[in-house]
């Protein structure tokens, strides 16, 4: 049987005021986003919004399988507490949409669990672009879409209470404050040193070198760029463990390093190269030529995917999932992930807060290193990038 994770949320500017709501359907077992649903309903309350999300999802998970067992997640105490059969329903606009959601699957295949708002970023910016596209008169489009992306990096969820424009104006300052300020009393981080691995053939060419293609060794320069990154981190002797993307350039850098510090070699899967797809080898010229339609495509959106290839969003969600497993387990040490381009500045993107445009604003050199320490409050702080020093 498959499973579900469906998070729902809705929000009413005004309460009752301009109103919208926000669902995604997540695979329980990958963290895959599997569909995203938003709609603007017009003049409602909050309340009213969070069923209306809570039955779009429901529905959503119903078309992708009837027969799939889905835990409903919500920051609605209320809803939560209702569907769950804990809490009495009385008004009498809740009434008929509690029922609605309990026809769609059979009681037994769905549970509900309430989560904190800042738990729910995902669902809450679906309902604050459906609102936004109602304020312009326009319908919600699942294509134009950034709220994944936007869910990564956002300190907490607003849809409920507030609109998008206070969300921008003044919440990433009230939830984050400045990590340099208070760092000391947030005890140590977990400091990723990120290093990128020496050259392979392909990486002067700059080739689309992903992890579809032909899986290079190092060069003869990359070589010597591995050894001499090796030789730097054993002078400072602050690297505790490694971790390395399975592609065999990233584990020849690592395990250069490795043999310098005595230190083991992990493999993250999350840390691999964005597969490319038909341009793995090309050139960006090549590719120009060839294929200028998908390549504008590719350019102007982070959902885009080379032919048979990774969107940036798909490399963003297991890039961050490989992150939080790492966090979670090195809190507080200083550990060295030698990675490629893509998810080097993903990591660096999303410490940030940054748009996924900026992907295409870093310049990260062969064997460069940069850092990012992450805080026991969820702040990020970027502390070095594309530091060449060892090198010259």
């Amino acid at each position: 049987m498959r499973e579900f994770i469906v998070e729902a949320d809705g929000g009413s500017r005004g309460n009752p005021g301009p109103a919208g709501y926000g669902s995604v359907v997540i695979d329980a077992t990958t963290g895959e986003t599997l569909r995203e649903v938003a709609e603007y309903i017009g003049v409602a309350t909050n309340n009213v919004a969070e069923y209306k999300g809570l039955v779009a999802g429901l529905k959503a998970a119903h078309e992708l399988d009837p027969a799939a067992s889905v835990h409903v997640r919500m920051d609605s105490k209320l809803v939560v507490e209702q569907m769950s059969g804990r809490w009495k329903i009385k008004h009498p606009d809740m009434k008929p949409l509690a029922a609605e959601a309990a026809r769609v699957f059979p009681s037994s295949q769905v549970t509900y669990e309430w989560i904190p708002r800042e738990k729910n970023k995902h669902a809450d910016r679906l309902a604050n672009e459906a609102m936004d596209a109602g304020k312009r008169g326009e319908q919600w489009s699942a294509s134009d879409s950034t709220a994944e992306l936007d869910a990564m990096t956002a300190p907490t969820g607003t849809a409920g209470t507030a609109g998008a424009d206070v969300r921008a104006a003044g919440n990433v300052a009230a939830q984050a404050p400045p990590v340099g300020w208070g760092a000391a009393d947030l005890g140590a981080p977990a400091t990723f040193v990120l290093l990128r691995h020496g050259e392979t053939a392909l990486t002067p060419q700059k080739r689309f070198s992903g992890s579809g293609g032909s899986d290079p060794s190092l060069s003869d320069v990359g070589r010597e760029q591995a050894e001499r990154a090796a030789a730097a981190f054993a002078a400072r002797g602050t690297i505790q463990a490694i971790v390395s993307s399975p592609l065999k350039r990233c584990q020849e850098t690592a395990q250069a390093v490795a043999a310098r510090l005595g230190l083991d070699v992990r493999i993250e899967d999350g840390l691999r190269e964005t597969d490319f797809g038909a341009w793995e080898g090309l050139t960006f010229g090549e590719v120009r030529e060839r294929q200028p339609e998908e390549l504008n495509a590719w350019l102007a959106s982070p959902k885009a995917a080379p032919p048979g290839g990774e969107s940036f969003a798909a490399v963003a969600r297991r890039v961050s999932a490989a992150r939080d497993r790492l966090v979670a387990e090195y809190a507080g040490r200083t550990v060295l992930l030698v990675t490629h381009v893509t998810p080097i500045k993903t990591l660096v993107r999303l410490a940030l807060g940054a748009p996924p445009e900026s992907l295409f604003r870093m310049e990260l050199s062969a064997a460069s290193v940069s850092a990012v320490a992450y805080y026991g409050d969820g702040n990020a702080s970027v502390r070095l990038l594309n530091d060449t020093s060892h090198l010259r």
